[in-house]
């Protein structure tokens, strides 16, 4: 059964041939490269994995992306990203997944009214159009929304019910000035002990189409590895969707030092010790590779 790593990140160093924004995280002189990452599948029995764009949504951008699934077809699908101000997202979006490999978007902003009982036209939404054309093309769309676009997730997926949508991170949302960067070079983001997220995901239950990514735990966690104080909060996920709408993902690199990739392989087990092996095998990805659209075939465990 294959075992897929649901959400990561590679990059080169900032290069012509390889351009990209530099930020805290990926600064011009680092890179993470595939060969970095193929190592850790190998050791760990990893099969495929899905690269998320990092370093800016510009066609150009996206080379390593693009360079990454080139060499590695059997091993990754990829997600892109479109700019905000982008003028024609539909063309964006074709040129990029156009050539294969690239399956999804990444959205960070829906582009609607941040009041949560103003009037709702989805078609006034900034990306409405992105929406309209995922759900032409069949592409996967990929939130990681903040806090005050939270409200608008349900009218999205309720106008386009054949979109299949992910909820990166647990399905939260982080709210405006709330992510820091912490010792080991991670993403940290400042949550409340009660998370309002759970509203945004429990109203996201009864669609079918829309999958939880069970990652970015230290990034929320107030707690060293395994994670403790967020179990209750996977239990709930668990409740609620089921385990075939759960995803496990590491959000390498940033976990490589700290807690290190194989201890982030056995985060579910370490987080939900009571699953079956069925559920097991539907979170770390044995029944989801149709959900991605992962090639049949490809397993190294």
């Amino acid at each position: 059964m294959a075992r897929i790593d649901a959400h990561l990140h590679v990059f080169a160093k900032q290069s012509k041939e390889f351009p990209r924004e530099e930020s805290a995280l990926a600064p011009a002189d680092r890179e993470e490269t595939a060969e970095k990452f193929v190592a850790h599948m190998e050791q760990h029995a990893i099969d495929q994995a899905m690269l998320v764009q990092i370093g800016g949504a510009e066609i150009t951008e996206h080379a390593y992306l693009r360079h990454c699934i080139d060499a590695y077809p059997d091993r990754f699908l990829g997600i892109g990203l479109v700019p905000g101000d982008c003028a024609e997202p539909e063309a964006h979006m074709d040129a990029l997944a156009g050539e294969g490999g690239i399956v999804g978007f990444r959205l960070g902003s829906l582009g609607g009214p941040r009041d949560p009982f103003a009037l709702i036209d989805v078609r006034e939404f900034a990306s409405y159009r992105i929406w309209q054309h995922a759900a032409e093309r069949d592409y996967v769309l990929w939130l990681y929304v903040q806090a005050a676009d939270a409200h608008l997730i349900a009218h999205l997926v309720d106008a386009f019910p054949q979109v299949r949508v992910v909820l990166n991170h647990l399905g939260m949302c982080p709210g405006q000035g709330k992510f820091t960067v912490d010792e080991w070079g991670r993403p940290k983001i400042d949550t409340p002990a009660y998370s309002p997220a759970f509203h945004t995901t429990w109203r996201l239950t009864r669609y079918e189409n829309v999958a939880v990514l069970l990652s970015g735990q230290y990034a929320f966690s107030k707690e060293a590895f395994p994670y403790r104080d967020l179990a209750g909060w996977h239990e709930r996920l668990l409740r609620d969707f089921g385990s075939r709408r759960l995803m496990w993902a590491t959000d390498a690199p940033w976990i490589y030092e700290e807690p290190g990739y194989g201890k982030y392989t056995r985060v579910i087990d370490e987080l939900l010790p009571s699953i079956s092996e069925r559920e097991r095998a539907d979170i770390i990805g044995a029944r989801r590779g149709g959900f991605y659209g992962f090639p049949r075939g490809r397993m190294i465990s």
